[in-house]
C-alpha cells in the first residue's frame, strides 16, 4: 500500500489537477497540494466522487518549513508517500531588460527550489520503502523562449535535477523522470495569449497550425504520460525527459 501514496504539487487546476485525477482513478491515494488548500476542493471532489481517496494540502513549495510540514502530514494521514509529481509553477514573463529581481526569484523559487525541497522531503520515505517515483514537469521552453528567461532557466534546471536524482536514487528503487509539455490548453497559456494581446482562440489556432499532429495539447495528454512513469511497469525508465508536444522538440 505504501507504493500507492502520491503527492501532486500545483494540483488545484490545469495539468496538476489532471494528473492528480488520473492517479486517483488508477488507485493512488493522492495528496492534492497547492498554495491554498481550499483551491484544491475541485480536484479532491473529482477524485473522491469517483471512489478514490484524496487529501487537500496547502503549502508554499518554495518554503522549507511548509514543505516539511506538508509531507509529514501526508505520511501521517495517508501513509508514506512514494510517488511525487513536481508540477507547481508560476509565470512572470518579461523581456530581460524589463524582468525584475522578483520576477526571476519567484519563478526559480517555485519551479526549481520547490522541486528540490519536495524531492528532498519525499525521498526519505522512498528510500525507506526501497521504492519510489518522481516526475518533474519541465517544458519545451527549456530550450529557450522569448520573454521567458526565468521560466526557461527553471525548466532547463529541472532536467538537470531529474538526471542527477536518477543517478543518486536509482539504487533505492526510485526512478526520476521529467515530462516536457509543449503547448497545453491551461490558464497559464491563456495568460500568455493575454500578455501578447491576442484572443486565446486565435492564439490556439496559430499554435496548432505549427504542431505536426494538428492540435494543441490537453492536460490529460500529460496526465497519461505521468501515469506511465509512476507505474511499476516503468521501473527501467529513469533519467529521461519525455516531450509531450505533438511533434519533435529537440
Amino acid at each position: 500500500m505504501t507504493q500507492r501514496i502520491a503527492i501532486v504539487t500545483g494540483a488545484a487546476r490545469g495539468i496538476g489537477a489532471a494528473i492528480a485525477t488520473r492517479l486517483g482513478r488508477d488507485g493512488f491515494a493522492v495528496a492534492v497540494l497547492d498554495l491554498d488548500a481550499d483551491a484544491c476542493a475541485g480536484t479532491v471532489a473529482a477524485i473522491t466522487g469517483a471512489g478514490g481517496t484524496a487529501l487537500a494540502v496547502g503549502a508554499d513549495v518554495a518554503v522549507t518549513e511548509q514543505v516539511e510540514a506538508a509531507v509529514a502530514r501526508v505520511a501521517a494521514e495517508l501513509g508514506p508517500p512514494t510517488v511525487l509529481v513536481n508540477n507547481a509553477g508560476i509565470l512572470r514573463d518579461n523581456l530581460i531588460f524589463k524582468m525584475t529581481d522578483d520576477d526571476w526569484d519567484s519563478v526559480i523559487g517555485v519551479h526549481l527550489r520547490g522541486a528540490f525541497l519536495m524531492s528532498r522531503a519525499v525521498q526519505r520515505h522512498q528510500t525507506e520503502q526501497r521504492y519510489g517515483r518522481i516526475v518533474n514537469l519541465s517544458s519545451t521552453s527549456a530550450q529557450g523562449n522569448r520573454g521567458q528567461a526565468n521560466y526557461a532557466t527553471a525548466k532547463a534546471g529541472l532536467q538537470g535535477l531529474t538526471k542527477t536524482l536518477a543517478i543518486e536514487l536509482g539504487k533505492f528503487g526510485v526512478t526520476v523522470n521529467a515530462i516536457a509539455p509543449g503547448f497545453i490548453e491551461t490558464d497559464m497559456t491563456a495568460a500568455t495569449a493575454a500578455r501578447l494581446g491576442v484572443s486565446f482562440e486565435d492564439f490556439k489556432s496559430g499554435v496548432s497550425a505549427a504542431i505536426p499532429v494538428g492540435r494543441i495539447g490537453q492536460p490529460e495528454d500529460v496526465a497519461a504520460t505521468a501515469a506511465f512513469l509512476v507505474s511499476a511497469e516503468a521501473g527501467f525508465v529513469t533519467g529521461q525527459v519525455i516531450y509531450v508536444s505533438g511533434g519533435p522538440a529537440d
